[in-house]
Protein backbone atom coordinates (compact mmCIF):
# COMPACT_ATOMS: atom_id res chain seq x y z
CA UNK A 1 0.00 0.00 0.00
CA UNK A 2 1.43 3.29 -0.86
CA UNK A 3 1.56 5.82 1.88
CA UNK A 4 1.45 9.08 0.72
CA UNK A 5 3.58 11.87 1.98
CA UNK A 6 1.24 14.83 3.17
CA UNK A 7 1.99 18.50 3.73
CA UNK A 8 -1.00 20.70 4.34
CA UNK A 9 -0.49 24.28 3.56
CA UNK A 10 -2.38 27.00 2.39
CA UNK A 11 -1.73 30.31 0.76
CA UNK A 12 -3.41 33.51 -0.04
CA UNK A 13 -7.26 33.85 0.33
CA UNK A 14 -9.47 30.76 0.20
CA UNK A 15 -12.23 28.47 1.79
CA UNK A 16 -11.74 27.09 5.36
CA UNK A 17 -13.05 23.75 3.86
CA UNK A 18 -13.29 22.10 0.39
CA UNK A 19 -16.45 22.23 -1.88
CA UNK A 20 -17.87 25.33 0.43
CA UNK A 21 -18.19 28.59 1.47
CA UNK A 22 -16.01 29.65 -1.40
CA UNK A 23 -14.23 33.56 -1.41
CA UNK A 24 -16.48 35.60 -3.69
CA UNK A 25 -13.68 37.00 -5.64
CA UNK A 26 -12.68 33.25 -6.83
CA UNK A 27 -15.70 31.44 -7.27
CA UNK A 28 -13.86 29.00 -9.13
CA UNK A 29 -12.55 26.14 -6.76
CA UNK A 30 -10.49 22.76 -8.46
CA UNK A 31 -9.46 19.54 -6.83
CA UNK A 32 -5.81 18.15 -7.58
CA UNK A 33 -6.25 14.95 -6.40
CA UNK A 34 -4.63 11.48 -6.23
CA UNK A 35 -5.47 7.74 -5.91
CA UNK A 36 -9.37 8.88 -7.32
CA UNK A 37 -10.28 10.86 -4.28
CA UNK A 38 -8.92 8.78 -1.38
CA UNK A 39 -4.99 10.18 -1.40
CA UNK A 40 -4.04 14.06 -0.56
CA UNK A 41 -5.49 16.55 -2.83
CA UNK A 42 -5.42 20.63 -3.01
CA UNK A 43 -7.69 23.07 -3.52
CA UNK A 44 -7.27 25.73 -5.76
CA UNK A 45 -9.44 28.92 -6.11
CA UNK A 46 -9.69 30.54 -9.95
CA UNK A 47 -10.99 33.86 -10.51
CA UNK A 48 -11.77 32.14 -14.17
CA UNK A 49 -13.47 28.20 -14.85
CA UNK A 50 -10.90 25.88 -15.16
CA UNK A 51 -12.41 24.97 -18.11
CA UNK A 52 -12.71 27.87 -19.61
CA UNK A 53 -10.22 26.73 -23.19
CA UNK A 54 -10.44 28.18 -25.95
CA UNK A 55 -8.51 25.78 -28.14
CA UNK A 56 -7.98 21.93 -28.00
CA UNK A 57 -4.90 20.11 -30.32
CA UNK A 58 -3.62 16.56 -29.31
CA UNK A 59 -5.83 13.42 -28.50
CA UNK A 60 -5.96 14.00 -24.71
CA UNK A 61 -9.18 15.31 -24.51
CA UNK A 62 -12.87 15.09 -23.18
CA UNK A 63 -14.54 12.93 -25.39
CA UNK A 64 -18.52 12.26 -25.90
CA UNK A 65 -19.93 9.19 -27.36
CA UNK A 66 -23.45 8.51 -29.00
CA UNK A 67 -23.60 4.64 -28.64
CA UNK A 68 -27.25 4.87 -29.31
CA UNK A 69 -26.08 4.90 -32.87
CA UNK A 70 -23.84 1.90 -32.69
CA UNK A 71 -25.08 -0.77 -35.66
CA UNK A 72 -22.29 -3.77 -34.81
CA UNK A 73 -24.17 -5.11 -32.17
CA UNK A 74 -23.86 -8.50 -33.12
CA UNK A 75 -26.90 -9.45 -31.39
CA UNK A 76 -26.31 -13.27 -32.31
CA UNK A 77 -23.68 -13.61 -29.45
CA UNK A 78 -22.53 -10.97 -27.14
CA UNK A 79 -18.63 -12.19 -27.32
CA UNK A 80 -18.94 -10.81 -31.35
CA UNK A 81 -19.92 -7.34 -29.78
CA UNK A 82 -16.82 -5.47 -30.55
CA UNK A 83 -14.91 -3.58 -27.19
CA UNK A 84 -15.82 0.00 -26.94
CA UNK A 85 -13.18 1.30 -24.15
CA UNK A 86 -10.81 -1.23 -22.71
CA UNK A 87 -7.55 -2.01 -20.81
CA UNK A 88 -5.68 -4.98 -20.02
CA UNK A 89 -8.16 -5.15 -16.79
CA UNK A 90 -11.29 -3.95 -17.78
CA UNK A 91 -13.82 -3.99 -21.37
CA UNK A 92 -16.23 -1.73 -21.80
CA UNK A 93 -19.30 -3.15 -24.28
CA UNK A 94 -22.82 -2.46 -25.52
CA UNK A 95 -25.26 -5.63 -26.65
CA UNK A 96 -28.50 -5.97 -28.36
CA UNK A 97 -30.31 -9.19 -27.27
CA UNK A 98 -33.04 -8.94 -29.49
CA UNK A 99 -34.06 -13.16 -29.91
CA UNK A 100 -33.85 -15.80 -27.45
CA UNK A 101 -30.36 -17.57 -27.23
CA UNK A 102 -30.43 -20.97 -28.45
CA UNK A 103 -26.99 -21.66 -26.82
CA UNK A 104 -25.27 -20.82 -23.73
CA UNK A 105 -22.22 -17.75 -23.07
CA UNK A 106 -19.08 -18.65 -20.69
CA UNK A 107 -16.82 -15.60 -20.43
CA UNK A 108 -13.70 -17.69 -18.87
CA UNK A 109 -11.14 -14.11 -19.22
CA UNK A 110 -13.36 -12.48 -15.57
CA UNK A 111 -16.11 -11.55 -13.92
CA UNK A 112 -18.73 -9.69 -16.04
CA UNK A 113 -21.16 -6.97 -14.87
CA UNK A 114 -24.81 -6.12 -17.15
CA UNK A 115 -26.65 -3.27 -16.70
CA UNK A 116 -29.90 -3.57 -18.60
CA UNK A 117 -30.13 -0.51 -20.09
CA UNK A 118 -33.39 -1.26 -22.26
CA UNK A 119 -35.64 -3.79 -21.94
CA UNK A 120 -36.50 -6.75 -19.68
CA UNK A 121 -35.77 -10.28 -19.88
CA UNK A 122 -35.43 -14.33 -18.70
CA UNK A 123 -32.23 -14.98 -17.57
CA UNK A 124 -30.86 -19.10 -17.16
CA UNK A 125 -27.65 -19.83 -15.86
CA UNK A 126 -25.82 -22.57 -13.88
CA UNK A 127 -26.79 -21.30 -10.71
CA UNK A 128 -30.63 -21.34 -12.06
CA UNK A 129 -33.37 -18.57 -13.63
CA UNK A 130 -33.54 -15.03 -12.60
CA UNK A 131 -35.70 -12.17 -14.20
CA UNK A 132 -33.82 -9.15 -15.19
CA UNK A 133 -35.78 -5.80 -15.84
CA UNK A 134 -34.98 -2.38 -16.91
CA UNK A 135 -32.29 -0.81 -14.51
CA UNK A 136 -30.81 -3.94 -12.63
CA UNK A 137 -27.60 -4.89 -12.47
CA UNK A 138 -26.42 -8.53 -12.75
CA UNK A 139 -23.03 -10.04 -11.94
CA UNK A 140 -21.53 -12.52 -13.42
CA UNK A 141 -19.17 -14.85 -11.89
CA UNK A 142 -16.12 -15.85 -14.30
CA UNK A 143 -16.69 -18.84 -16.11
CA UNK A 144 -20.82 -19.34 -15.56
CA UNK A 145 -22.88 -20.73 -18.41
CA UNK A 146 -25.74 -18.25 -19.41
CA UNK A 147 -28.40 -17.31 -21.79
CA UNK A 148 -31.22 -15.10 -22.17
CA UNK A 149 -34.36 -15.11 -22.74
CA UNK A 150 -35.88 -11.38 -23.85
CA UNK A 151 -39.38 -10.44 -23.18
CA UNK A 152 -38.32 -7.44 -25.67
CA UNK A 153 -35.38 -6.11 -27.47
CA UNK A 154 -32.40 -5.60 -24.36
CA UNK A 155 -29.53 -3.26 -24.15
CA UNK A 156 -27.20 -4.20 -21.89
CA UNK A 157 -23.88 -2.57 -20.57
CA UNK A 158 -21.00 -5.00 -20.32
CA UNK A 159 -18.24 -4.32 -17.93
CA UNK A 160 -15.74 -7.13 -17.79
CA UNK A 161 -13.02 -7.05 -14.78
CA UNK A 162 -10.33 -9.42 -16.88
CA UNK A 163 -8.54 -11.66 -14.78
CA UNK A 164 -10.09 -10.68 -11.93
CA UNK A 165 -13.44 -10.63 -9.84
CA UNK A 166 -16.22 -8.14 -8.43
CA UNK A 167 -16.42 -7.27 -5.02
CA UNK A 168 -18.80 -4.78 -2.68
CA UNK A 169 -17.05 -1.86 -1.45
CA UNK A 170 -16.16 -1.32 2.26
CA UNK A 171 -18.66 0.90 3.95
CA UNK A 172 -16.35 2.04 6.51
CA UNK A 173 -18.01 4.19 9.34
CA UNK A 174 -21.58 4.29 7.96
CA UNK A 175 -21.53 0.42 8.43
CA UNK A 176 -22.61 -2.70 6.20
CA UNK A 177 -26.52 -1.82 5.42
CA UNK A 178 -25.91 1.91 3.85
CA UNK A 179 -25.77 2.55 0.33
CA UNK A 180 -28.04 -0.51 -0.32
CA UNK A 181 -28.38 -2.99 2.51
CA UNK A 182 -27.10 -6.70 0.85
CA UNK A 183 -30.59 -7.93 1.93
CA UNK A 184 -31.40 -6.41 -1.30
CA UNK A 185 -29.00 -8.53 -3.61
CA UNK A 186 -31.08 -11.47 -5.16
CA UNK A 187 -29.76 -14.63 -6.67
CA UNK A 188 -31.43 -17.05 -9.18
CA UNK A 189 -33.79 -19.78 -8.26
CA UNK A 190 -34.09 -23.39 -9.45
CA UNK A 191 -37.63 -23.19 -10.02
CA UNK A 192 -40.34 -24.31 -11.79
CA UNK A 193 -39.08 -22.21 -15.23
CA UNK A 194 -35.41 -23.10 -14.91
CA UNK A 195 -36.60 -26.83 -14.68
CA UNK A 196 -38.75 -26.59 -17.66
CA UNK A 197 -35.37 -25.93 -19.36
CA UNK A 198 -34.19 -29.00 -18.45
CA UNK A 199 -33.27 -30.95 -22.27
CA UNK A 200 -31.56 -34.19 -23.39
CA UNK A 201 -30.96 -32.29 -27.20
CA UNK A 202 -27.81 -30.86 -28.17
CA UNK A 203 -26.32 -27.59 -26.46
CA UNK A 204 -23.68 -25.44 -27.91
CA UNK A 205 -21.66 -23.19 -25.26
CA UNK A 206 -19.45 -20.38 -26.38
CA UNK A 207 -16.53 -19.66 -24.77
CA UNK A 208 -14.41 -16.70 -24.14
CA UNK A 209 -10.90 -16.61 -23.58
CA UNK A 210 -7.76 -14.15 -24.52
CA UNK A 211 -10.63 -12.59 -26.82
CA UNK A 212 -11.02 -15.80 -28.87
CA UNK A 213 -14.45 -18.17 -28.56
CA UNK A 214 -14.21 -22.20 -28.47
CA UNK A 215 -17.37 -23.73 -29.10
CA UNK A 216 -18.07 -26.72 -26.42
CA UNK A 217 -20.72 -28.65 -27.15
CA UNK A 218 -23.33 -31.31 -25.30
CA UNK A 219 -25.64 -33.89 -26.18
CA UNK A 220 -27.65 -32.36 -23.13
CA UNK A 221 -28.46 -29.38 -21.68
CA UNK A 222 -25.85 -28.47 -19.21
CA UNK A 223 -27.34 -26.01 -17.36
CA UNK A 224 -29.43 -28.93 -15.37
CA UNK A 225 -28.45 -28.24 -11.66
CA UNK A 226 -31.26 -29.36 -9.11
CA UNK A 227 -29.45 -27.40 -6.44
CA UNK A 228 -26.55 -25.25 -5.32
CA UNK A 229 -25.15 -24.04 -1.86
CA UNK A 230 -22.53 -21.92 -1.65
CA UNK A 231 -20.80 -18.26 -1.14
CA UNK A 232 -20.12 -17.64 -4.59
CA UNK A 233 -23.30 -16.41 -7.13
CA UNK A 234 -24.38 -14.50 -9.60
CA UNK A 235 -26.14 -11.54 -7.92
CA UNK A 236 -28.70 -8.64 -9.08
CA UNK A 237 -29.06 -5.32 -8.13
CA UNK A 238 -31.46 -2.67 -9.70
CA UNK A 239 -30.57 1.32 -9.14
CA UNK A 240 -33.76 1.77 -7.12
CA UNK A 241 -32.61 -0.15 -4.15
CA UNK A 242 -29.75 2.45 -3.68
CA UNK A 243 -30.18 5.17 -1.22
CA UNK A 244 -27.14 6.98 -1.70
CA UNK A 245 -24.96 9.01 1.12
CA UNK A 246 -25.91 12.71 1.00
CA UNK A 247 -25.20 16.05 3.52
CA UNK A 248 -27.00 18.88 3.16
CA UNK A 249 -24.04 20.85 3.84
CA UNK A 250 -21.03 19.28 1.54
CA UNK A 251 -21.25 18.19 -1.53
CA UNK A 252 -19.51 14.52 -1.77
CA UNK A 253 -17.20 12.94 -4.11
CA UNK A 254 -18.29 10.63 -6.82
CA UNK A 255 -16.12 7.69 -4.42
CA UNK A 256 -19.18 7.90 -1.94
CA UNK A 257 -21.22 6.40 -4.72
CA UNK A 258 -19.29 3.06 -5.26
CA UNK A 259 -21.78 0.15 -6.01
CA UNK A 260 -19.00 -2.27 -7.10
CA UNK A 261 -14.75 -2.45 -6.86
CA UNK A 262 -12.83 -4.61 -9.04
CA UNK A 263 -9.07 -5.16 -9.01
CA UNK A 264 -8.12 -1.96 -10.92
CA UNK A 265 -11.08 -0.11 -11.51
CA UNK A 266 -14.62 0.86 -9.38
CA UNK A 267 -18.34 0.94 -10.95
CA UNK A 268 -20.21 3.58 -8.93
CA UNK A 269 -24.28 4.67 -9.61
CA UNK A 270 -25.54 8.04 -9.63
CA UNK A 271 -29.48 7.71 -8.37
CA UNK A 272 -31.77 10.95 -7.90
CA UNK A 273 -31.03 12.86 -4.93
CA UNK A 274 -31.71 16.08 -2.92
CA UNK A 275 -29.17 18.78 -3.68
CA UNK A 276 -27.14 20.42 -0.93
CA UNK A 277 -29.32 23.26 0.73
CA UNK A 278 -26.92 25.23 2.90
CA UNK A 279 -26.12 28.18 1.34
CA UNK A 280 -22.26 28.03 1.65
CA UNK A 281 -22.12 24.15 -0.31
CA UNK A 282 -20.92 23.27 -3.47
CA UNK A 283 -24.27 22.19 -5.17
CA UNK A 284 -22.45 20.69 -8.81
CA UNK A 285 -19.85 18.15 -9.27
CA UNK A 286 -16.69 19.84 -8.18
CA UNK A 287 -14.18 21.05 -11.06
CA UNK A 288 -11.41 18.39 -10.43
CA UNK A 289 -8.22 16.80 -11.91
CA UNK A 290 -8.38 13.12 -11.56
CA UNK A 291 -5.16 12.37 -12.42
CA UNK A 292 -4.66 8.55 -11.44
CA UNK A 293 -7.90 7.54 -13.31
CA UNK A 294 -9.65 7.25 -16.56
CA UNK A 295 -13.46 8.50 -15.69
CA UNK A 296 -16.01 6.94 -17.70
CA UNK A 297 -19.60 7.92 -17.45
CA UNK A 298 -22.96 6.13 -19.29
CA UNK A 299 -26.27 7.89 -18.88
CA UNK A 300 -29.46 5.61 -18.36
CA UNK A 301 -32.17 7.90 -17.31
CA UNK A 302 -33.56 11.58 -16.28
CA UNK A 303 -31.66 15.34 -17.04
CA UNK A 304 -28.05 15.20 -16.35
CA UNK A 305 -27.79 18.15 -14.53
CA UNK A 306 -24.34 18.52 -14.96
CA UNK A 307 -24.53 18.39 -18.54
CA UNK A 308 -25.68 20.11 -21.73
CA UNK A 309 -26.72 18.49 -24.55
CA UNK A 310 -26.40 14.96 -23.16
CA UNK A 311 -29.13 12.29 -23.70
CA UNK A 312 -29.67 8.54 -22.41
CA UNK A 313 -27.78 5.82 -24.14
CA UNK A 314 -24.50 8.68 -24.73
CA UNK A 315 -21.38 8.39 -23.15
CA UNK A 316 -19.00 10.68 -21.66
CA UNK A 317 -14.83 9.76 -21.75
CA UNK A 318 -12.82 12.26 -19.86
CA UNK A 319 -9.15 10.46 -19.49
CA UNK A 320 -6.88 11.12 -16.54
CA UNK A 321 -4.56 14.41 -17.43
CA UNK A 322 -6.77 17.47 -17.25
CA UNK A 323 -9.40 19.58 -15.11
CA UNK A 324 -13.02 18.77 -15.76
CA UNK A 325 -16.30 19.81 -14.21
CA UNK A 326 -19.68 20.91 -14.79
CA UNK A 327 -20.91 23.16 -17.81
CA UNK A 328 -21.34 26.63 -17.46
CA UNK A 329 -25.34 26.59 -17.48
CA UNK A 330 -25.18 23.80 -14.22
CA UNK A 331 -22.57 25.91 -12.97
CA UNK A 332 -24.63 28.93 -13.02
CA UNK A 333 -27.73 26.94 -11.92
CA UNK A 334 -26.24 25.24 -8.83
CA UNK A 335 -24.87 29.18 -7.78
CA UNK A 336 -28.27 30.29 -8.31
CA UNK A 337 -29.96 27.56 -6.12
CA UNK A 338 -32.35 26.85 -9.01
CA UNK A 339 -32.45 22.84 -8.51
CA UNK A 340 -33.50 21.25 -5.70
CA UNK A 341 -33.36 17.34 -6.53
CA UNK A 342 -31.64 15.61 -9.34
CA UNK A 343 -33.01 12.71 -11.44
CA UNK A 344 -30.43 11.37 -13.09
CA UNK A 345 -29.30 7.62 -13.16
CA UNK A 346 -25.71 6.92 -14.32
CA UNK A 347 -23.54 4.42 -14.23
CA UNK A 348 -19.74 5.75 -14.02
CA UNK A 349 -16.68 3.74 -14.49
CA UNK A 350 -13.41 4.51 -13.17
CA UNK A 351 -10.26 3.46 -14.04
CA UNK A 352 -6.85 2.60 -13.04
CA UNK A 353 -4.78 2.05 -15.88
CA UNK A 354 -5.72 4.05 -19.35
CA UNK A 355 -8.65 3.16 -21.59
CA UNK A 356 -8.17 2.82 -24.93
CA UNK A 357 -10.99 3.86 -27.69
CA UNK A 358 -12.31 1.45 -30.11
CA UNK A 359 -12.95 1.57 -34.00
CA UNK A 360 -16.34 1.20 -33.45
CA UNK A 361 -16.55 3.90 -30.72
CA UNK A 362 -14.76 6.64 -32.56
CA UNK A 363 -17.15 6.67 -35.34
CA UNK A 364 -20.00 7.45 -32.97
CA UNK A 365 -17.79 10.25 -31.24
CA UNK A 366 -19.29 14.17 -31.21
CA UNK A 367 -15.65 15.92 -32.19
CA UNK A 368 -17.39 19.10 -30.92
CA UNK A 369 -17.80 17.77 -27.41
CA UNK A 370 -14.58 19.28 -25.98
CA UNK A 371 -15.80 22.54 -27.02
CA UNK A 372 -18.86 22.12 -24.82
CA UNK A 373 -17.54 24.10 -21.90
CA UNK A 374 -17.42 27.43 -24.32
CA UNK A 375 -20.07 30.38 -22.91
CA UNK A 376 -22.58 30.05 -25.32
Amino acid sequence: MRKWISFPKQEGTSSRQAHADFPEQAIYEREAGRSGFFGPATHFHHQHAPTGWSEWEGPLKPRAFDFNQLTEQAPENPWLTPDLLSNSSCKFRIWHCTENMQYLVRNADGDDLLFVHEGSGHLYCDYGHIHLVKGDYFLVPRSTNWRLEPDEKMELLMIETTNGSYQLPEKGIVGNHAVFDPAVLDTPAIDDEFKAQYSEDSWKVYVKRHQQVSVITYPYNPLDAIGWHGDLAPVRLNWRDIRPLMSHRYHLPPSAHTTFVAERFVVCTFVPRPIESDPGALKVPFYHNNDDYDEVLFYHEGDFFSRDNIDRGMVTFHPAGFTHGPHPKAFKAGREHKKKFTDEVAVMLDTRDALEMSDAAMKVENPDYVYSWQEK
